[in-house]
């Protein structure tokens, strides 16, 4: 019998804030709460209310890419 009967999951690292991706990209949280509300920039809301914007990883990945702005130099794990 194995020592340890609980499964193990890879870690995915978290969602972003729209304050972490703006500091990401050198511009003001405003622009990217124009990016998310012109459907530039995926997100969701999570919690109770009008709830916190969460940006997937793999949406700034993209949203980057399209700009031509490389994954190294945005200073986030994606």
């Amino acid at each position: 019998m194995q020592e340890n009967s609980t499964p193990v999951y890879a870690a995915t690292p978290p969602p972003l804030k729209a304050k972490e991706i703006a500091a990401a990209l050198g511009v003001d949280v405003s622009t990217i709460y124009v990016a998310i509300r012109t459907g530039q920039l995926a997100s969701y809301r999570v919690g109770a209310g009008r709830g916190t914007i969460r940006v997937p990883r793999s949406a700034l990945k993209a949203y980057a890419a399209e700009r031509g702005i490389p994954a190294e130099v945005l200073g986030v794990a994606l």
